[in-house]
């Protein structure tokens, strides 16, 4: 008998969820890398050649990203999606149709989206295969996934700055950086 492995509990999402709470109502005021990713996933999609009906901005924080999807007017119907209601509150006040899901538990339907967006949240889940399988799943079968995540090598240099000064100071570090 086989048993699946599961994935390492990295992330504590309850907590991820506490703390966007608590940047969501200032949370415009320094989105610039998450804008920035935004609109460089808008001029992917401006790249391809189609319309789509529902599309899904998935870990919207305050729905830069969904906005910019409904402008573009490539979408007809756009739902957003965060793991912080305080978020999702911000996303609605915009006018754009937004709710609670967490990345590693669709509440999608198969066959749900014809275009899913992702900018910048993926890189906290702890099971990325099972996201992106789930991910898959609530495509339809011609659908298109945009996604943009910190990899390996991201933000090395701070991680060796940190690690340095600390053990420097205090003898021992902590990891301050998540796993990439």
């Amino acid at each position: 008998m086989s048993i699946a492995a599961k994935a390492p509990i990295i992330f504590d999402r309850a907590r991820l969820a506490e703390r966007r709470n608590r940047a969501a109502a200032h949370f415009d005021e320094y989105d610039f890398l998450k804008a920035r990713v935004s609109n460089d996933l808008i001029e992917r999609l401006a790249d391809t050649p189609r319309q789509f009906s529902t599309g899904l901005d998935l870990g919207c924080h305050t729905g830069q990203l969904a906005t910019r999807m409904l402008a573009a007017q490539q979408v007809e119907h756009v739902i957003a999606a965060d793991l912080s209601i305080d978020m999702v509150k911000v996303v609605n006040q915009k006018g754009v149709h937004a709710i609670v899901a967490d990345e590693e538990k669709l509440p999608f339907a198969v066959e749900s989206f014809d275009l899913i967006c992702n900018a910048l949240s993926l890189h906290w889940v702890n099971d990325l295969p099972g996201a992106l399988i789930q991910i898959r799943k609530a495509l339809k079968p011609d659908g298109l996934f945009l996604g943009a995540l910190f990899g390996a090598g991201t933000l090395s240099e701070l991680r060796m700055a940190l690690t340095e000064a600390e053990a420097e100071i205090t003898g021992g570090a902590v990891p301050r950086i998540s796993p990439l």
